[in-house]
């Protein structure tokens, strides 16, 4: 993550670039920050630079003090000017590396089991494509709520944790689906876009990547947010996502100049560790 102002800051909150067997993500998450990801078509247990918190060295790297941002940034030759900037505004220290995971739908076998129930990300991981994972334990928890709360036995509560399962699993399936798939099609079925400015992308895929994008933009990626956001369990909102979105405008203006002229007087700031390298420490 980094605080900076990009040309389109105001105009763009998330971008994708994509290239063969990697892509580069870049979010707006507001004060003036904008978090990335780097994801690496990779073995578990890659190793990585020494830096960023519980950082390990890499065996036979040219440079044994090259730092995590220097690492990403040379399997990054002949991207995107754009991806440099975000990554030369990025304190080294700041960087964490994971190894993704997600598991198929628990179709035959029920999330509860007598009076206990499991939820999120214990239950139904999934590929971050779509950030979905957050976003589906909350509706979890809504549903969780709403069937026990008319509950007025413990020994109702069995059935109705079965019940719960039966609400969620199917919507969660086709969001489990719907993330591994974006994640394959990136990394298995994309490269570097056919482009007559240039001789980087020549192979088969490079061609199929550049007549895929106008589909993607027009057709899928509108189809899957449509599905993603179709879900109002209290109802039609009206106007309140706009009404919103115009408070949010105005709010994120403000945070977001105060942060860029924080930095440019006084520089970028690491964060603390996050919940993931936290837990890596304890023992």
């Amino acid at each position: 993550e980094t605080i900076i102002k990009t040309p389109d800051y105001y105009e763009t909150g998330y971008k994708v670039y994509i290239g063969p067997k990697r892509y580069f993500v870049t979010s707006d998450v507001g004060d003036g920050r904008i978090q990335w990801y780097a994801f690496f078509a990779l073995p578990p247990g890659s190793k990585k630079a020494p830096s960023g918190w519980g950082g390990s060295e890499r065996d036979e790297q040219d440079d044994p003090s090259e730092n995590l941002v220097d690492y990403i940034k040379s399997l990054h030759e002949g991207w995107s000017s754009e991806v440099f900037d975000i990554l030369d505004a990025t304190p080294p220290a700041s960087v964490e590396q994971r190894d993704l995971y997600d598991r198929s739908p628990e179709l035959l076998r029920s999330w509860a089991d007598g009076n206990v129930v499991l939820m999120g990300d214990a239950v139904h991981p999934m590929m971050p494509n779509l950030g979905q994972g957050g976003c589906q334990a909350i509706e979890d928890a809504y549903v969780l709520t709403e069937t026990l709360i008319n509950v007025k036995s413990t020994e109702k509560v069995q059935d109705a944790l079965q019940d719960f399962y039966k609400k969620r699993i199917v919507r969660v399936t086709i969001v489990q689906f719907l993330s591994r798939l974006a994640s394959d099609l990136i990394i298995n079925a994309f490269d570097t876009p056919w482009s007559p400015h240039d001789d980087l992308g020549k192979s088969w895929k490079s061609y199929l990547t550049f007549f895929w994008k106008p589909l993607l933009q027009y057709v899928i990626f509108p189809g899957q947010f449509a599905y993603l956001y179709s879900y109002h369990p209290t109802g039609n909102m009206n106007n309140i996502p706009k009404e919103l979105e115009e408070k949010w405008k105005i709010e994120h203006f403000k945070t977001s100049e105060e942060a860029f002229a924080r930095v440019a007087e006084t520089g970028q700031v690491t964060a603390g560790p996050s919940f993931f390298a936290t837990e890596q420490k304890t023992p």
